[in-house]
């Protein structure tokens, strides 16, 4: 009994291995005929180079294409406040006399 047991886990643990989803990029064209690449994660980008970089240029200029700058303090998980250097609250330290 232990014994078809364990012989039917690893068909089931194989079966789940079988059915992992591709992680290349595929390769596609769009209505109006500019091949692009389209990767798993929801991301796509143009094949041709030139107009890759022109594209990137412009998706740059949206605000949510903006991330936290690499010094910026705060903000944990996406919640609070972001604090970016040059603000008068960057780097204050404790308001508590008793840890100055």
């Amino acid at each position: 009994m232990k014994a078809l047991a364990a012989i039917l886990l690893m068909l089931g643990a194989g079966l789940c291995l079988a059915a992992e989803p591709e992680r290349t990029p595929i390769e596609a064209v769009t209505s109006d005929g500019q091949p692009v690449r389209l990767f798993p994660n929801g991301h796509w980008e143009f094949v041709d180079t030139a107009r890759a970089e022109a594209a990137r240029k412009v998706a740059a200029d949206y605000p949510e294409n903006k991330v936290r700058n690499a010094e910026a303090q705060g903000g944990l998980f996406g919640v609070g406040r972001t604090l970016m250097p040059g603000d008068k609250d960057y780097n204050r330290g404790s308001l508590n006399p008793k840890l100055r």
